[in-house]
């Protein structure tokens, strides 16, 4: 599958929203970055771009957030990236980028790179070109290793071997509710990762049950979590600060909670191209438990502390976590 953008080619009257997402923490968790370049494009309209900055810190107040918006003119797909966006830009093993609002400023200038396959959460190649669902997601990068600097307000971080993943999504429409779990880093397993999640969608005057999907890789093998035939034997209670799951897959069951205190969380109105809201909140040092189940093998345990992400996409406006001064779209 191809991995670059797929805003050069949407059609004038369509609407389209874009991102290339970075994600990693400081191994050992309580410190990471969070950065989306993005594209929104109401139809019939020329798009705009953003980007999205973040550096949570488990150990302060609470994150510390911005976001800029450009116009058209400032979007572009260069040779060799993906995407840049005004001082932004993100490619296959680099990201560069420069941001200033009255919030902060922040540069960065870092490396990746990774073995792992990119990581598919739709269960069928062909629902990329389908219709439904309406957003699709692929982690070019699901693990990686992050190397460079990070320079935020005059202070300077340095990414040493920070694990973390590249995600891509792309769509008409955000689902009704949306969860997104990840976990990279695990002590007694570096190479492996969880990327899941679900989502629920509207269809006319109903809402579909949590539809689960996602990727667990464990001890060198990638265990596909979700699809339709797993929507009865899965359960996510999602909060704005916490969820409780359960993800079956084929030969496997991954049962787990992600959570972290209110005041790690930072809040973004999320806009779909037709107009429709919701807030979104997220926390990239998050606590992630699992507890693996698998035919023939004693239960598995992993955990990882303050290295874990937890989205929460929703409707609902009184969650209590202070939304960032952006609009979207």
């Amino acid at each position: 599958m191809d991995q670059g953008g797929r805003f050069p080619k949407v059609a004038a009257k369509a609407g389209h929203y874009e991102s290339f997402y970075i994600k990693a923490c400081r191994p050992g968790g309580g410190q990471g970055i969070w950065i989306r370049h993005t594209v929104h494009k109401h139809p019939g309209e020329e798009p705009n771009a953003s980007i999205w900055f973040v550096l949570f810190d488990r150990e302060a107040d609470g994150p510390r957030a911005t976001k800029v918006t450009v116009p058209a003119a400032d979007l572009s797909a260069p040779v060799g990236s993906w995407i840049r966006i005004g001082k932004a830009e993100i490619g296959p093993g680099r990201a560069s980028g420069l941001i200033a609002t009255e919030a902060l400023t922040a540069s960065w200038d870092l490396t990746f790179s990774g073995d792992a396959e990119p990581c598919k959460y739709l269960p069928a190649d062909w629902l990329y070109e389908a219709p439904l669902p309406r957003t699709k997601f692929v982690a070019p990068f699901p693990i990686a290793r992050f190397g460079g600097r990070l320079e935020i307000d005059g202070e300077e971080i340095e990414l040493g071997g920070w694990p973390g993943m590249i995600g891509h999504n792309w769509g008409s429409e955000h689902a009704e509710r949306w969860v997104w779990l990840e976990g990279t880093g695990f002590e007694d397993d570096p190479d492996g990762y969880l990327d899941a999640g679900g989502a629920r969608i509207k269809l006319g005057r109903r809402t579909t049950p949590w539809l689960p999907s996602g990727m667990l890789s464990l001890e060198g093998e990638n265990h596909r979590l979700g699809g339709f035939g797993k929507i009865r034997a899965a359960s996510i209670e999602a909060e704005p600060t916490a969820c409780e799951f359960v993800l079956p897959g084929k030969g496997v069951v991954v049962r787990g909670r992600v959570s972290a205190p209110k005041k790690d969380f930072v809040g973004w109105v999320y806009a779909d191209p037709k107009g429709p809201e919701h807030h979104t909140v997220n926390c990239s040092v998050s606590d992630l438990e699992l507890n693996v189940e698998r035919p023939g093998k004693p239960d598995q345990k992993l955990t990882l502390a303050g290295g874990a992400a937890y989205e929460f996409g929703m409707r609902e406006t009184d969650h209590g976590i202070p939304i960032q001064p952006y609009p979207d779209g």
